[in-house]
């Protein structure tokens, strides 16, 4: 991106917030407007996004209280709400920047400070950028996607100028800044808090937050409650009408949607298929429902031991899976499927996009008894911090598999240690869901497919898929379209026919809102940004 059109990008956001003159409202209303009650099923377990197995909950509190140099621009769907615009970036911390051949360079803005007042350098920004690709995990994966692997890349040339340096040319690099883990750290503060064993101060850093962003964590009862307070010397954007924040888990879906119904609650978010599709036909409540770009719930299995490493084992499991009875039972029809298309030699580049199986028993049991490998018993698991559409899933799974020799036990894995049980990969068989940040095919399966990474649950490593993979990253940098399509078309299918995992679902991230709630933004994290939330 040019640094003119940067700066346009930056004058087009800031003219879409102007707001109109104030209303004079008592004390007590002005708080409450001011403040926001928001509900949910499962809350972080770590307030860092670079912690160790921190939840996708936990990385709400990082894009709230954290700047990143840029961010995405915000577009109008056709439907009327709100999205992040994958292909348009804005300052954040930065007021400038400018994209070379081969690096890019930053200007910081003036006068951003962090939350205890000590001002924001490029040495911070050195520092935090240093910590994303040496800390381990999942932030050093994430920021492989852009090519952004060693510290000797990142140089704070001034107080106020900050480069990254390419190690190659990278269509993914720019948007790779804007995501969550790139988020800038108060170094002198987090330097006086680490330990020889914990250099990055990741023990103070789970429980307390150090960043200049618009928000920071106050209280935090892990299980209970997160509130937030307003940042007041945020300079990242407009500064937010919200002075709290207070954010309740509440397990039970029945009492959030009580919590709701009653007028108590301001938002409930991730709303139950269910609850969205009751709710929806009341008509007393403002929903909204996102498709989750580059999404997909699937049942994953460990290919590196057996049976799943028998191909035909894997394949027959894809054709007796009762694809629409999961969509009625877990998303009560409120899906988009992934299963039944013309065939698994895929003809366009679209993702996700369904897969050649439907649910065929007679052709499960032929290929079960193909594959040689006999009655089998194994564990299905799933996390127990989704359990309101993964357990409907686990179950109906056990019920079909049982037709084909395979008897499966059930296992609830508490949501807190979901992310820690996935990394050991020891689990044979899950029902998971995953979502790529960044919303190109590439990413996806760079991610789950090529990587034996956090994400690659299954552990299927394959040279073919490595080198389709890595083909259509090189034809992104370089333009070329026909070999990026030739290379996506090439890895879908791979992963179609090969099937170490069996797409079920793309799902839809529903939103329920009092009436008087404004700004609500669908982003690629799918966590909820209060920065531009409303209480009339």
């Amino acid at each position: 991106m040019k640094r003119r059109e940067f700066l346009k990008s930056a004058t087009a956001l800031a003219a879409g917030t102007a707001i109109s003159a104030p209303t004079i409202f008592s004390a007590e209303a002005q708080s409450r407007k001011e403040t926001l009650l928001l509900v949910s099923e499962n809350g972080p377990n770590n307030l860092d996004i670079h912690g160790v197995g921190t939840n996708r909950p936990g990385y709400e509190a990082s894009w709230n209280c954290y700047d990143r140099l840029i961010t995405h621009a915000t577009k109008t769907l056709p439907d009327g709400s709100l999205s992040y615009d994958r292909d348009k970036f804005v300052p954040e911390l930065a007021e400038d920047m400018n994209v070379g051949d081969m690096s890019v360079t930053f200007k910081l803005k003036k006068g951003a400070k962090f939350q205890d007042g000590t001002p924001v350098t490029a040495k911070d920004v050195k520092w935090s950028f240093d910590r994303s690709v040496t800390v381990g995990g999942f932030p050093v994966v994430q920021m492989k996607a852009g090519s952004l692997e060693k510290p000797e890349q990142f140089v704070a040339v001034d107080d106020t100028t900050f480069r990254v340096d390419f190690l190659k040319k990278n269509r993914l690099t720019i948007p790779d800044l804007a995501v969550i883990v790139p988020s800038i750290f108060n170094s002198g503060l987090l330097k006086a808090k680490a330990t020889e064993k914990d250099p990055w101060a990741l023990e103070y850093t789970k429980s307390n937050t150090a960043g200049s962003g618009a928000y920071k964590v106050t209280s935090w009862k892990p299980g209970v409650e997160v509130v937030y307070e307003r940042n007041d010397a945020w300079i990242g954007g407009k500064l937010p009408e919200l002075k709290k924040v207070i954010w309740r888990t509440i397990p039970s879906g029945g009492n959030r949607r009580a919590l709701m119904e009653r007028g108590d609650a301001d938002i409930s978010f991730d709303l139950p298929a269910k609850d969205f599709v009751e709710l929806k036909k009341e008509g007393k409540l403002k929903l909204v429902s996102n498709p989750i770009g580059n999404g997909m719930y699937s049942l994953e299995l460990n290919v590196k031991s057996a049976p799943f490493d028998n191909e035909k084992v894997r394949q027959a499991i894809a054709y007796a899976l009762p694809y629409q009875k999961i969509i009625d039972a877990a998303m009560f029809g409120h899906a988009k499927p992934l299963f039944g298309g013309p065939s698994n030699t895929v003809s366009t580049i679209d993702w996700p996009q369904a897969t050649g199986y439907k649910t065929d028993l007679a052709m499960a049991k032929k290929l079960m008894a193909e594959s040689g490998a006999g009655p089998i018993e194994s564990t299905v698991s799933f996390d127990l911090g989704d359990a309101v559409n993964c357990e409907p899933m686990a179950v109906l799974i056990q019920e079909a598999l049982g037709e084909i020799g395979i008897k499966l036990a059930i296992n609830k894995v508490p949501g807190a240690n979901w992310r820690s049980e996935m990394a050991k990969k020891s689990m044979p068989m899950m029902v998971n869901f995953f979502s790529g940040w960044l919303d190109y095919p590439e990413y996806f399966f760079w991610c789950y497919s090529k990587l034996n990474a956090v994400f690659n649950t299954p552990s299927y490593v394959d040279p073919a898929m490595d080198a389709f993979i890595d083909g259509a990253y090189a034809a992104a940098a370089v333009g070329d379209k026909e070999k990026y399509a030739t290379d996506v078309k090439g890895f879908i299918s791979k992963a179609y026919t090969d099937v170490p995992r069996v797409p079920i679902l793309q799902p839809y991230l529903n939103v329920a809102m009092q009436n008087n709630i404004s700004g609500y933004q669908y982003w690629f994290h799918r966590q909820v940004d209060y920065r531009k939330l409303v209480k009339g």
